[in-house]
């Protein structure tokens, strides 16, 4: 029997500190954001807590459609999904601010684009966002 942590507990821990926090196997040295208990590139379960940096690229940009539009993030201004790759290699669908149809017409010859992670204070916890690296 594994015995398993409060993954998410502490994930949500981290951001209430500023700190980015993933797992990352000792195995084969991949790393998960956010994180999850098992090594997705080998299954190792002995993965350990490390910070990231919140530093990656965008190396996609969709529109959120009506059904997938979250009003929750109408305070930040517009914003796209995108596939993010963290610097330590993590790769994940995200929410990307200060994009609108015009800036993602922009940026779509430019993929991939630097962009960092930030807090974001969303209906009584807080979460992660990335922004552009040019919005800093």
């Amino acid at each position: 029997m594994i015995k398993l942590e409060k993954v998410v507990q502490r994930f949500y821990e981290g951001l209430e500190e500023g700190k980015f926090l993933g797992r990352k196997c000792p195995v084969c040295g991949n790393v998960e954001f956010p994180p999850v208990y098992a090594c997705n590139k080998c299954g190792s379960y002995e993965t350990e807590w490390i910070e990231c940096s919140g530093k990656g690229v965008m190396k996609s940009i969709v529109m959120p459609a009506a059904l997938s539009s979250k009003p929750e993030y109408a305070a930040m201004g517009p914003f796209a999904y995108g596939e993010v790759e963290l610097e330590e290699g993590a790769c994940f669908n995200a929410v990307v601010k200060g994009i609108n149809k015009r800036k993602r017409k922009e940026l779509m010859n430019k993929l991939p684009v630097p962009v960092h992670a930030e807090v974001f204070q969303r209906n009584g916890y807080k979460t992660v966002v990335f922004a552009l690296d040019e919005e800093k």
